[in-house]
């Protein structure tokens, strides 16, 4: 059980509270699992490579520096402007919030405490929406 006393966006309290790199990765792995099974997210995964080696560590490296942690994503692949590294895609409403439900089904398994998941999703919306902006389907 996470230190409930840990205020989220604190330092690496969330990358702690998410696990760290191997908690991060089974949220992701999770993730990935969700889009490929919900017909919801069919579009959305379409726009992945079928092979998501990549995809999953470039999520979890992005993650793990975005939560508090490591910033493992700039170390690898260098700088990342989210909005403007998806600029290429069609994502519209409907698009954001199928990422958006894999995301919440995959955190709502994993051993988060309930605050944290709610805090996390609600983090996530903000790139999802700036994302959402930058493709110009807003």
């Amino acid at each position: 059980m996470m230190d409930s006393s840990m205020e989220y966006g604190v330092g690496d309290n969330s990358y702690t509270m998410a696990g760290k790199l191997a908690g991060i990765s089974k949220l992701v792995d999770d993730f990935y699992i969700n889009m490929d099974n919900f017909p919801e997210a069919k579009k959305v995964r379409s726009m992945h490579s079928s092979d998501l080696f990549e995809s999953k560590k470039k999520l979890a490296y992005f993650l793990s520096g975005w939560l508090g942690g490591p910033k493992l994503y700039a170390e690898h692949y260098g700088s990342i402007n989210i909005p403007a590294a998806h600029q290429h895609l069609s994502v519209g409403v409907e698009e954001s919030n199928a990422w958006l439900l894999c995301m919440e089904k995959a955190i709502d398994q994993q051993p988060y405490e309930a605050a944290f998941k709610v805090y996390l999703l609600e983090q996530l919306s903000i790139p999802a929406a700036r994302i959402r902006m930058a493709c110009g389907r807003g």
